[in-house]
């Protein structure tokens, strides 16, 4: 198996938006397996109340999940029981051993997924651009520290101290662009606005 290096700011660059009011995007289920299955992008870092909604969609689609787990970095108050539509979900938690932008989904009867978990003051286009990366089967595997990481080195940097791409230094040179094409959305990817 050979690795192939690529860039991550290019691959964030290059993906088309999502819808604004879209909350959740999941990799189709024939794609290609990575280190995500798609991307949540909650309205606060309160389980108690964010999780329902998620669960509700995602118990339909993977079967009943049973247990979570995130790191508390980012999440204030952990409970252990988390109600949710019919049944109860397990909330764990880990430091070292999970990544702090990951939120994990277990199912007793189909498995396991893990999601990047878009910081809730993220704004639109951000948040949208993170989706279809975390969902891209095509892209570069990186976990999701490393796409959070991609993103905020992409628009920390200015357009002369990051390496371009051959169609944004045509631009950023005086060039005619094609990224104000209108671009839609590819239907393999479900996106919920939730």
């Amino acid at each position: 198996m050979s690795a192939t290096k690529t860039d991550p700011y290019l691959y964030l660059r290059r993906e088309p938006p999502a819808a604004s009011g879209t909350r959740i995007a999941l990799k189709p289920p024939d794609g290609s397996p990575g280190l995500l299955d798609g991307a949540w992008w909650p309205r606060s870092r309160d389980l108690l109340r964010e999780l329902p909604a998620l669960i509700e969609v995602l118990d339909a689609r993977w079967g009943r999940i049973t247990r979570i787990a995130v790191n508390p970095r980012h999440w204030p108050v952990i409970p252990r029981k988390i109600p949710v539509a019919g049944h109860v979900v397990k909330a764990g938690w880990f430091t070292t051993e999970q990544d702090p932008h990951k939120l994990l989904l277990l199912s007793y009867t189909a498995g396991r997924w893990d999601l990047l978990v878009i910081p809730p003051e993220t704004d639109a286009s951000t948040a949208a651009r993170l989706m279809a990366a975390a969902t891209d089967s095509t892209g570069p595997q990186l976990t999701a520290s490393a796409l959070m990481g991609a993103e905020a080195a992409l628009h920390n940097a200015t357009a002369v101290d990051r390496r371009q791409d051959p169609e944004e230094a045509w631009e950023y040179e005086g060039g005619a662009s094609s990224t104000f094409a209108v671009v839609t959305a590819r239907p393999s990817r479900l996106l919920v606005g939730m």
